[in-house]
Parts: structure tokens; sequence; C-alpha cells
């Protein structure tokens, strides 16, 4: 739902909670708002829990209040941009919805289903808006994929597999708090939630049941550690740690699979699957779609990249039947990081639909968690859990327009 009338006299007040690494995605608040005339947003505060966090929050934003804990942006700001690490996501959420504050969630939405129900509960409870930053449904790849896919040209879709290429792996998630358990649950929440949630998609319905495979392979025999409080991945990425075992510095704790695969049955029957390895030279995404009368394949995952698609029964043929170029930036995501901020906030300021779904986010997790959950108990099958049905229709219900 809508913040309504309340922001239509006044520039919605932003505040962000965190500013690590992720914490770049609010840079398109201002963005957002110059691009449209009838959105006014801007970061009037800032949450920050380190004081290295609060000097970069001081530096990036010069004219915003900087405080130390996200309780204290009550009545200071309208939304808040969440981006902290994974574990602290639900209660954060939960607490600001609770106040009244709206709120753009980094993914993944939490590490457990329970969490992530949590958040989603007390969303519907209090009526506060959610949002949570599936950005890459927005990415080009994905949206030309739907679109093949919408036009008919592979028949009706039965299903989808997705083989992640993680070359930055090394210095993304095994020098920091992603390669502990305890804080992110696993890769196939932290990195993986884009992909599953893309599958979804892909695959028109959610994920029904899930087994999960996987294994610490290569970055547990890594023994030079240090503790990297206070560091950001920028300070110590470099495409020159390589090999995967000649990598330095990883994080104390690395228990967190290196390579890890998951098999799902939507709830509509597509058969889908997802493998994920950290330790590959090449950085990208491939994935397949298979319909009754064709499939289609991704080569490349930003621009510059092809769409193939084949529709005549032959042998080995690499050509397809038709290309489609994949436009949007040549790598990274902000072109979607955009076009998911500018969704957040006109949602909030002048109660505009969005097309991204907390209960899509929710689907996400389950699959990531049940999955994890399944490769560390004997690859057992798991059933995801329904959330309540009174969740569901508040999600699911049209957001009345707002009277300006």
């Amino acid at each position: 739902m809508s913040m309504g009338d309340a922001f239509t006299a006044r520039p919605l007040r932003v505040g962000i909670v965190g500013m690590g690494q992720r914490a770049a995605i609010a840079r398109h608040v201002a963005e957002a708002a110059d691009a449209a005339p009838d959105l006014e947003a801007r970061v009037t505060a800032v949450a920050e829990v380190t004081e290295q966090g609060r000097e970069r929050a001081r530096a990036e934003y010069p004219d915003a209040l900087v405080v130390e804990r996200h309780g204290d942006l009550a009545g200071l700001v309208d939304a808040a941009i969440v981006t902290t690490p994974d574990w602290t996501h639900a209660a954060i959420a939960i607490d600001l919805l609770r106040t009244g504050i709206a709120v753009y969630l980094e993914k993944p939405l939490a590490i457990t289903v329970e969490d992530a129900d949590a958040v989603l509960n007390t969303a519907a409870e209090t009526g506060t808006p959610l949002y949570v930053g599936h950005n890459f449904r927005h990415a080009a790849v994905v949206r030309l994929m739907r679109e093949i896919i919408d036009r008919g040209e592979i028949g009706q879709v039965k299903a989808v597999w997705c083989r992640h290429f993680v070359g930055n792996g090394g210095d993304y998630y095994f020098k920091d708090w992603h390669a502990d358990r305890a804080k992110v649950n696993s890769l196939l929440l932290q990195k993986a939630s884009h992909d599953l949630d893309v599958i979804h998609a892909l695959g028109g319905g959610d994920t029904a049941r899930v087994v999960g495979m996987g294994s610490l392979s290569v970055y547990g025999d890594v023994t030079d550690r240090r503790d990297r409080s206070g560091e950001l991945m920028g300070d110590w990425f470099s495409l020159d740690n390589w090999p995967p075992l000649a990598q330095t510095g990883l994080n104390p704790v690395v228990d967190v699979e290196d390579v890890s695969m998951v098999m799902m049955t939507l709830d509509n029957g597509v058969q889908a699957s997802y493998e994920q390895c950290h330790f590959t030279p090449d950085y990208w995404r491939n994935y397949t779609v298979i319909g009754t009368e064709g499939r289609l394949e991704n080569i490349g995952d930003t621009g510059g990249g092809v769409v193939k698609v084949w529709t005549r029964r032959r042998g080995w043929d690499v050509a397809g039947d038709r290309e489609y170029p994949i436009d949007g930036v040549a790598s990274g995501h902000a072109d979607a990081d955009l076009v998911t901020m500018t969704e957040f906030l006109r949602h909030v300021a002048l109660g505009e639909p969005t097309t991204l779904s907390p209960i899509a986010a929710r689907a996400a997790v389950a699959s990531g968690a049940l999955a994890t959950r399944s490769l560390r108990s004997g690859s057992v099958p798991i059933d995801v859990p329904p959330l309540p049905a009174e969740t569901i229709a508040h999600f699911t219900t049209p957001t009345p327009a707002v009277t300006r």
C-alpha cells in the first residue's frame, strides 16, 4: 500500500541503514528524483553502527544527519533503504515497519524462511510498505528472456536451468562475513537468491519442493586468514588473486559451500535446477529455458551478449534459429538498480504498483534456505511451507490510487 497524501506536500525523506558495499544503491535516489518531475525524494539521514561507516556517510551525504542506530531514524525519515549484512535484515526491517517507515530491503529478504515470514507478516499487520530489492528481474537479459517467452517463441515452459560461474567468489564472498554460515546461512541465499527469483519469473511459478547438494571444495583448504573488520570488498579485490588456492586473507571462519546445486519442482509443475561455483575463472550466469516448441539460452548476461533461440530439430548447432542482442550496461547492474529504486520511491510517494513482490522475495529465500537445509542433511527433499492466507491477500490486493 502507499503512504498516501502524507508526502504530497514535501519531498520524500529517505534514510539509509548501513554504509557498506551495497549502500551504493542509495545514490540512485537523487537520480530517480531528477528524472521525474512528479517525484521528489532525497537522502536526509544515515544510520550506521561503525565509526568508519559514519565517516563514509558524512563524506557522501554531507547534508544528511548521521546517527548510530536504525531506531534513531524514527520521525526523521519516511522511507529507509536497508543495506546491512544479511543476518540483520529481518530484525531491522521489522523495527522500521512497526515504526511506520517504508522499507526498501536489500536482498535476500532474510536468511531463514521463518524470519522472511516474520517480515512479511509484520508488513501485512502494520500496512507499512515493504519492497525487496530483487533488482535482477529488471536486468536487460532477464527482460529479454521474458519477452521471448511471453511471445510464445518456445511454447509452454517446462524446464529452467541456470549455471552460475562466480569467478569473483573468492574476493566477494570468502574474505568477510559472507563466508560464515552463522551470518549468511549459505551462498544459496546471499548469491543465489537473484537467480532463484529469476528462475521463478521465467518458469511462471514458485518452488514447491527442493533438493540441495553442495560442499566446501576449495576455499576450506586456504589457511591464510585475517580479520577484515572495517574494510570493504573494494579494499582487497583484484583479478590477480588467482588461482583460488593462492588466495590470501580469507575470513577467519569459512564454513559455507563454494560449490552447490539445487533441484526444484515449481508449483506449476515446471522442473528447474541451479548450479553455483565460486572458483571458476569466468564470471557470468547462463540460463536455459526449454518449452514445448523450442528453447532459449543466453550467451553473456550484460550488454553485448545475446539470447539465442532454437525452434527446429537438428544436431549440434551453436548458431540457433534466432539471436537477440542484450542491451543495458556492459558490466554490473547499475541500470537495473536505478529501475528498482525508482519503482520503490514511486510506490511509496505516489502509490504506484510495483512489479517486484515481497511474496516472490520470500519464495527465493524459501528455495535457498530449504535447499541449504537439504544439502546439509543428506539431500532430503523438502517442501516449501505456505504463507498465511491473510499475508498473501495483503500483498496481492491492488494498491488504491493516491488522491493528490
